[in-house]
């Protein structure tokens, strides 16, 4: 059984749903306006909870485990998707880390292996292991 949910919506057609100036105006009913109210503040909360993430090397000891078997090996070259030359990630700076792998996150950057890494990743993980990496000289 999978775990979809499926929540429905209704508005009562009203002769008020539109107002004498033309702007459309619904009336939610109060179940619908806390729903809403909920999913606004979880968003902002999110968007806080990312952007107080600060990274820590000692706690990105454990994380980049996965990174290590490419990008630890100096000359390393992957063969998938395609032949290329593995970047070698000690000593980039921690937004442009933060920031490629947030792009890989979303979808912006395409390489598998990386997207289905970065996905795995919190915005947490993603600060600590930026910090880890840009300690290294």
């Amino acid at each position: 059984m999978t775990g979809n949910i499926l929540l429905s919506i209704s508005v009562r057609r009203s002769k008020d749903i539109f107002s004498s100036a033309g702007q459309f105006r619904v009336n939610y009913p109060a179940t619908m306006k806390k729903l809403l109210a909920f999913l606004a503040l979880a968003g902002i909360a999110q968007i806080a909870a990312a952007a107080d993430a600060k990274g820590s090397t000692t706690t990105a000891e454990n994380k980049v485990a996965n990174c290590i078997g490419c990008h630890g090996i100096p000359g390393y070259k992957a063969s998938f998707p395609e032949v290329y030359q593995v970047p070698m990630l000690g000593g980039q700076s921690a937004k442009y880390i933060e920031n490629a792998l947030n792009a890989y996150k979303k979808g912006e950057r395409k390489h598998p292996t990386m997207r289905g890494i970065a996905a795995s990743l919190s915005d947490q993980d993603i600060a600590d292991v930026a910090a880890y990496y840009a300690q290294q000289k």
